[in-house]
């Protein structure tokens, strides 16, 4: 295998160089500021991995969802209207996602991809890095509930290992913890990585590899040449390498441009609030489902994450965004204190119409790959997507089907 520069130093191109290296090439990853840093997708979220939450942003009903929370300024979903084609594209190919066809193919695939990366973080990590005590998703209306609790059946036809908490139940999970809900589901796989320690020990175990790792290094450009990348310009001088894979999370569409290739993805801000643990917090992660927010215990901290804004490449935080996160949060556990100080953070994650990655040669290139398109989830899906990207650059039988993810697919 040519030696390949993996541009983006996130957790999907991370894992690219893992697998890469495994597979016996020679890897360079660049990186535009600190790996783990706060420019990092995965620096400030909430972690999440498991089989919880597959379900892809295209779904039936979700159009006129979007239309009632626009209306309101602190809702977990939000529009900045533009003038903007690329946002114009996009939304209209998201728009004919949402059928329960197109929805159910899409869940498969992510439940997939989150069942084999769950298997691999499982062998990498410890426990002081990959925790997994289950999850907890609470609704607080009767009506949420209602819905909720009818689709368990076919979650666990699928292979989410879902079931509902009788009343008292929640109580021995979660001690102490005040909830003012209607009810709520658990699932056994649920798990959450510490981020972003995650991804500093992964590149740490990447240098122990031998992959070179350069931070702070801006991609200026990729000189093309027919079919082929033949140099690719930074901020630190010049390279050559045999293969480029472009796993720069929201920043991949620019610089795909920059080869004329056209991606279909938009940054999506997600906001965290990060606390010195109060008390009362719980002590695994709990998904607000119909608030959209997430809660991740860390020690001495506890991170309360949402909000999906389409705002281009915009990361300053909103104070009404996070005002509506923890309004959510007092809602649903009116006894937490979330007075403190918090540390706000904002990230951008690189979303298709599909929900899906581009992982895979970039045609007409022959020495340009993809893994990119990430998404909300991640954590959940970059582990198989560097194992995938890296089998078919090495011409190896993948374990996945490598169709749902080619570049140029239809989003129809």
């Amino acid at each position: 295998m040519p030696d390949v520069l993996v541009v983006g130093g996130g957790v999907a191109g991370l894992f690219c160089a893992y697998y890469l290296r495994r597979a016996g090439a020679t890897v360079t990853v660049v990186e535009r500021g600190p790996i783990g840093g706060p420019q990092s997708c995965s620096h400030g979220n909430t972690g999440f991995v498991g089989t919880q939450g597959a379900a892809p942003l295209a779904e039936p009903g979700v159009p006129a969802l979007g239309l009632r929370w626009l209306l309101d300024p602190r809702s977990p979903f939000f529009i900045r209207p533009r003038p903007d084609p690329a946002l114009i594209a996009w939304l209209w190919r998201f728009r004919r996602r949402c059928t329960e066809r197109a929805a159910g193919e899409a869940f498969r695939v992510l439940l997939d991809m989150k069942q084999r990366s769950l298997a691999i973080l499982r062998e990498l990590c410890g426990d002081d890095t990959l925790t997994a005590r289950g999850m907890v998703i609470a609704f607080r209306t009767p009506q949420g509930f209602d819905r909720a609790r009818r689709t368990v059946s076919r979650a666990n036809a699928s292979g989410v290992p879902l079931r509902v908490l009788e009343p008292g139940e929640l109580s021995t999970l979660e001690p102490g913890v005040e909830f003012d809900i209607s009810g709520a589901l658990y699932n056994e796989e649920g798990a959450y990585l510490r981020v972003p320690e995650f991804v500093t020990e992964l590149a740490a175990t990447l240098a122990g590899m031998g992959v070179e790792l350069l931070e702070d290094t801006d991609v200026l450009d990729l000189e093309v040449a027919g079919r082929r990348v033949r140099q690719v310009r930074t901020s630190r001088g010049d390279l050559r390498p045999g293969t480029v894979v472009i796993a720069a999370g929201a920043w991949s569409a620019a610089l795909a441009r920059k080869a004329g290739l056209k991606l279909m993805l938009q940054p999506a801000k997600g906001y965290s609030v990060t606390l010195k643990s109060p008390g009362g917090a719980p002590r695994r992660p709990v998904l607000l489902s119909e608030g959209k927010v997430a809660i991740t215990p860390l020690g001495d901290r506890l991170r309360l994450g949402g909000t999906l804004e389409l705002s281009g490449m915009d990361t300053t935080i909103s104070r009404r965004r996070v005002d509506g996160i923890l309004r959510t949060v007092r809602d649903h556990l009116p006894a937490l204190d979330t007075t403190a100080t918090p540390q706000t953070w904002s990230g951008l994650r690189p979303c298709t119409p599909d929900s899906l990655p581009y992982i895979g040669r970039a045609e007409p290139y022959e020495n340009l790959a993809l893994a990119c398109g990430h998404g909300h989830i991640g954590l959940g899906l970059a582990p198989v997507g560097g194992k995938l990207l890296a089998q078919l650059l090495a011409g190896e039988t993948p374990d996945l089907d490598p169709a749902p993810f080619r570049y140029g697919r239809r989003f129809q």
